[in-house]
């Protein structure tokens, strides 16, 4: 059977155009995916420019200025510096250990911004339980640390790690507390809902005026959480050389690096989302969604807005994190746990049975 040279063209461009389709279907179910990560990881190079800027202006003296204008491209050219350092490996530790600690604790903070929304019906998944989801997958980041100061094999990166775990688990619980006070505020754990719930008076409606001290224990507690200074002790180099840290060099140092400011930008998310009214623009009764829903091209301009408030308060509470640092002392450990356990914690539980109360009593 002879088949025509014609015929033969088609098929060939008729399959050459299917496998273009499938390959643009592919890359365009990955640009969601990617798109995230590289706003994050922007988040990150920003924040530990402004770290290095405001430092420098608390301390009198002069920033980063040569990598790029204002130095702002030294948090990259430092990240490539680490990228291609030599990676070594305790000869008597767990490697598979020691590998796999920084990618848990990169891994597990990077699935709380899943459930972060950025602006109006902007976020990646809007989960019923999803600020449970936060607690829980932010919960496994000790693990990581444990497996690392285990794995180097290193008596001083061992307490390191178990520091860290002590200090997590210490933390965790006012935390959670505070965020069951605003869901019962919201009656709901989505992210969405509590942040539409905060929209319906304006400025007057966030959970800062109706949850002050709740405020207060999670703004300590996600300190704490981020370990920044006052309650930096897992790698105090005073007393263990580095913490969990110590044995490790190049680009696994670098994702521990990385996971702190991670964990602190995705704190200040939730605070922003939690107590700030998120991408609300505050004003009594007008929302930026309904302010900006006249067309298409106002509900993307809203939508910018949004994300621009959003990231506003989040840099707001950052520029207050990063001030805390180089103002106050470090803790010792015993009165960092003394803090968690005998203040913050009685004080969230209590604030939580007034929630409570106060919410029964409404009904």
């Amino acid at each position: 059977m002879i088949i025509d040279t014609i015929e033969v063209q088609g098929i060939n461009s008729f399959f050459r155009l299917e496998s273009l389709k499938e390959v643009y279907e592919i890359i365009w179910m990955l640009v969601p995916i990617f798109t995230p990560v590289l706003g994050i990881t922007i988040g990150v190079l920003v924040i530990v420019w402004l770290e290095r800027e405001i430092s420098a202006g608390i301390q009198q003296r002069i920033g980063p200025e040569y990598a790029g204008p204002l130095g702002i491209l030294q948090a990259l050219a430092d990240g490539t510096k680490l990228l291609f350092k030599e990676n070594l490996l305790p000869s008597r530790g767990d490697t598979r250990l020691f590998s796999i600690g920084p990618s848990i604790a990169v891994t597990s903070i990077l699935l709380s911004y899943l459930v972060i929304p950025f602006g109006y019906h902007l976020v990646l998944a809007d989960f019923s339980i999803g600020i449970f989801l936060w607690i829980a997958v932010s919960s496994i980041a000790p693990v990581g640390l444990l497996m690392s100061g285990y794995g180097s094999n290193n008596k001083y990166s061992f307490l390191g790690g178990l520091r860290a775990a002590a200090q997590s688990i210490s933390y965790e619980i006012p935390l959670t507390l505070c965020v069951l006070s605003i869901s019962l505020l919201s009656n709901s754990l989505s992210t969405v809902d509590i942040v539409e719930a905060q929209s319906k008076y304006g400025f007057w409606g966030w959970n800062l005026w109706r949850q002050p001290i709740g405020f207060i224990v999670f703004l300590i507690s996600s300190l704490a959480e981020c370990e920044r200074l006052p309650f930096d002790l897992p790698e105090a180099e005073e007393e263990l050389v580095a913490g969990y840290q110590t044995e490790y060099s190049g680009i696994k140092f670098g994702l521990f690096y990385v996971a702190s400011y991670l964990n602190l930008l995705v704190s200040s998310l939730f605070v922003t989302v939690l107590y700030l009214g998120g991408w609300n623009l505050s004003l009594p009764y007008i929302p930026v969604p309904y302010f900006f829903e006249i067309n298409k091209a106002g509900r993307v301009f809203g939508t910018i807005i949004g994300i621009f408030i959003t990231l506003a308060k989040t840099y707001l509470f950052l520029f207050i994190a990063i001030t805390t640092r180089w103002t106050l002392p470090r803790l010792r450990m015993d009165q960092l746990l003394n803090i968690g356990w005998k203040f913050l914690l009685p004080i969230s539980l209590g604030n939580l049975l007034l929630t409570t109360s106060s919410q029964l009593l409404s009904l």
